[in-house]
């Protein structure tokens, strides 16, 4: 019998946020100025894909936020992987039976840039039930990277998360609980094409704003319309679009919440637990959809 050894590597502890950088009103311009050119500028899938449709995105995104929360990822390796895709999508056609493949390579590719030990081509091989080879991934590595010009360092919801919560009134133990749950609705998002045309800061903020409307937890004491202002003025986002945002990513959550309560195995079981044991469910169906 093979011997797999399950012992798991203790998690690299990751450095602290500098507050004189949180502070500096311009590392936030910066990230302002330079979020829309990481963002899809169409619906690509009225304009470029030809075989891939909405449902399609949307199962691959729940198999790649699986495999992220199995293998433990830090919370960026999930929506900067959704943002590959989605550049990917957006400038070059791809077959439905592809698709799998792309996600992954997206995926290798963001854990090697936010991940202090990146996800093993192995291991992903293994999550697609073997449907891909390492040749193909590597081959593929490659290929994304020419499309993606090498610019990989996308500006990203995650990335406005801290420098938004440094400049709210937040009591210090209320902090963390609204940065995590933030965080959820930003993935949540990353799921839902209809946010992928979204600016990265106004996810965040929108994420921000639901966070502390669901914690019933508004900034400083003030009431959810002056929260939303404040949230508003920090990123320089009408507070309208704001209300719209926010309000749609509660509509989100409750959909999935509904979701998930009437057939909560739509899109698989959880992926193994280490990689000896084979996925039960990965999305591969999607190669054989009858359009």
């Amino acid at each position: 019998m093979e011997l797999l050894c399950v012992e798991t590597a203790p998690r690299v502890p990751r450095a602290g946020h500098d507050p004189q950088l949180l502070g500096n009103r311009r590392v936030l311009q910066n990230l302002l100025s330079q979020e829309e050119r990481y963002s899809p500028s169409v619906s690509y899938f009225q304009c470029v894909q030809r075989e891939i449709k909405p449902y399609m995105r949307k199962m691959l995104a729940f198999w790649m936020l699986e495999v992220c929360e199995e293998q433990k990822c830090e919370e960026e390796v999930f929506p900067l992987a959704m943002n590959y895709v989605d550049r990917y999508l957006s400038t070059v056609p791809v077959r439905k039976n592809h698709l799998q493949l792309l996600g992954a390579v997206c995926m290798l590719l963001a854990s090697k840039l936010r991940e202090a030990m990146p996800l093993t081509v192995e291991k992903l091989c293994i999550y697609t039930d073997n449907s891909i080879t390492p040749q193909q991934l590597l081959a593929w590595e490659v290929l994304v990277l020419e499309k993606l010009k090498w610019d990989l360092v996308s500006v990203i919801a995650n990335d406005f998360l801290a420098h938004i919560l440094h400049h709210l009134p937040l009591p210090k133990d209320k902090m963390e609980l609204v940065k995590k749950h933030a965080q959820t609705f930003i993935a949540l998002c990353a799921t839902d094409y209809t946010f992928a045309l979204y600016p990265p800061s106004m996810i965040a903020t929108g994420s921000i704003g639901a966070a502390i409307h669901g914690l019933t937890a508004p900034a400083g004491g003030c009431g959810a319309e002056a929260t939303t202002e404040l949230l508003a003025s920090i990123t320089g986002t009408e507070v309208d679009c704001l209300k719209a945002c926010q309000e749609q990513i509660e509509a989100a959550l409750a959909e999935s919440l509904k979701q998930a309560s009437h057939s909560p195995q739509e899109f698989g079981t959880k992926p193994a637990a280490h990689p000896g044991s084979q996925p039960t469910c990965t999305p591969t169906d999607v190669t054989d959809v009858n359009l």
